[in-house]
Protein backbone atom coordinates (compact mmCIF):
# COMPACT_ATOMS: atom_id res chain seq x y z
CA UNK A 1 0.00 0.00 0.00
CA UNK A 2 1.24 3.48 -0.88
CA UNK A 3 1.44 5.86 2.05
CA UNK A 4 -0.39 9.18 2.09
CA UNK A 5 0.33 12.48 3.76
CA UNK A 6 -1.55 15.38 5.24
CA UNK A 7 0.44 18.53 4.57
CA UNK A 8 -0.25 21.98 5.96
CA UNK A 9 1.55 25.27 5.54
CA UNK A 10 0.68 27.68 8.34
CA UNK A 11 1.20 31.43 8.47
CA UNK A 12 0.29 34.06 11.02
CA UNK A 13 -0.46 31.57 13.78
CA UNK A 14 -2.09 33.17 16.80
CA UNK A 15 -0.40 30.92 19.34
CA UNK A 16 -3.00 31.32 22.04
CA UNK A 17 -5.44 29.09 23.88
CA UNK A 18 -7.18 27.79 20.73
CA UNK A 19 -3.97 26.64 19.02
CA UNK A 20 -2.72 25.11 22.26
CA UNK A 21 -5.99 23.17 22.56
CA UNK A 22 -5.68 22.04 18.91
CA UNK A 23 -2.13 20.76 19.51
CA UNK A 24 -3.18 19.02 22.74
CA UNK A 25 -5.99 17.17 20.93
CA UNK A 26 -4.64 16.34 17.46
CA UNK A 27 -2.57 13.29 18.48
CA UNK A 28 -5.71 11.49 19.65
CA UNK A 29 -7.39 12.18 16.29
CA UNK A 30 -4.59 10.73 14.14
CA UNK A 31 -3.80 7.65 16.25
CA UNK A 32 -6.87 5.59 15.21
CA UNK A 33 -5.89 6.06 11.55
CA UNK A 34 -2.23 5.06 11.93
CA UNK A 35 -1.03 8.65 11.51
CA UNK A 36 2.27 9.99 12.77
CA UNK A 37 3.99 13.33 12.55
CA UNK A 38 7.00 13.52 10.22
CA UNK A 39 7.37 17.31 10.39
CA UNK A 40 5.78 19.64 12.91
CA UNK A 41 7.05 23.15 12.37
CA UNK A 42 10.73 22.22 12.53
CA UNK A 43 13.55 24.50 11.46
CA UNK A 44 12.92 25.41 7.83
CA UNK A 45 15.76 26.53 5.57
CA UNK A 46 14.37 28.12 2.40
CA UNK A 47 16.08 26.85 -0.74
CA UNK A 48 13.82 28.57 -3.26
CA UNK A 49 11.13 31.19 -2.91
CA UNK A 50 9.91 32.87 0.25
CA UNK A 51 8.84 30.74 3.20
CA UNK A 52 7.23 32.69 6.00
CA UNK A 53 5.35 29.99 7.85
CA UNK A 54 5.55 26.55 9.36
CA UNK A 55 5.24 23.21 7.61
CA UNK A 56 3.42 20.19 9.05
CA UNK A 57 3.52 16.71 7.50
CA UNK A 58 1.57 13.77 8.92
CA UNK A 59 2.08 10.30 7.42
CA UNK A 60 -0.77 7.79 7.09
CA UNK A 61 -0.73 4.16 5.93
CA UNK A 62 -2.73 5.09 2.81
CA UNK A 63 -5.11 7.55 1.15
CA UNK A 64 -8.21 6.00 2.71
CA UNK A 65 -6.79 6.40 6.22
CA UNK A 66 -5.78 10.02 5.56
CA UNK A 67 -9.21 10.90 4.14
CA UNK A 68 -11.00 9.10 6.97
CA UNK A 69 -8.94 10.99 9.56
CA UNK A 70 -9.62 14.38 7.97
CA UNK A 71 -13.36 13.68 7.71
CA UNK A 72 -13.59 12.15 11.18
CA UNK A 73 -15.87 13.83 13.72
CA UNK A 74 -12.94 14.06 16.16
CA UNK A 75 -10.78 16.03 13.73
CA UNK A 76 -13.62 18.14 12.35
CA UNK A 77 -14.41 19.17 15.93
CA UNK A 78 -10.93 20.65 16.49
CA UNK A 79 -10.28 21.91 12.94
CA UNK A 80 -11.76 25.39 13.56
CA UNK A 81 -9.25 25.87 16.37
CA UNK A 82 -6.56 25.95 13.65
CA UNK A 83 -8.41 27.51 10.73
CA UNK A 84 -9.83 30.39 12.78
CA UNK A 85 -6.47 31.18 14.40
CA UNK A 86 -4.03 30.95 11.49
CA UNK A 87 -3.80 31.45 7.77
CA UNK A 88 -3.11 28.05 6.32
CA UNK A 89 -3.40 25.80 3.32
CA UNK A 90 -3.65 22.04 3.63
CA UNK A 91 -3.93 18.98 1.43
CA UNK A 92 -3.97 15.21 1.46
CA UNK A 93 -1.55 13.67 -1.03
CA UNK A 94 -0.74 10.13 -2.04
CA UNK A 95 2.91 9.15 -1.83
CA UNK A 96 4.85 7.05 -4.31
CA UNK A 97 5.42 3.29 -4.08
CA UNK A 98 8.69 1.79 -2.90
CA UNK A 99 11.27 1.78 -5.68
CA UNK A 100 9.72 4.77 -7.44
CA UNK A 101 12.06 6.80 -9.66
CA UNK A 102 11.44 10.25 -11.11
CA UNK A 103 11.44 8.84 -14.68
CA UNK A 104 8.38 6.76 -13.73
CA UNK A 105 6.39 10.01 -13.96
CA UNK A 106 7.02 10.15 -17.72
CA UNK A 107 5.22 6.87 -18.34
CA UNK A 108 2.43 7.90 -15.99
CA UNK A 109 1.85 11.23 -17.76
CA UNK A 110 2.18 9.83 -21.27
CA UNK A 111 -0.07 6.91 -20.36
CA UNK A 112 -2.76 9.33 -19.16
CA UNK A 113 -2.44 11.36 -22.39
CA UNK A 114 -3.16 8.41 -24.70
Amino acid sequence: MTKAYAIAYLNDVDFGEAIIEYIEKIDATIAPYGGRFLVHGGKLTPAEGEWTGDLVIIEFPGSEAAAAWYASPAYQEILPLRTEHSRSIACLVEGVPDGYRAVDKIAQVLGEAS
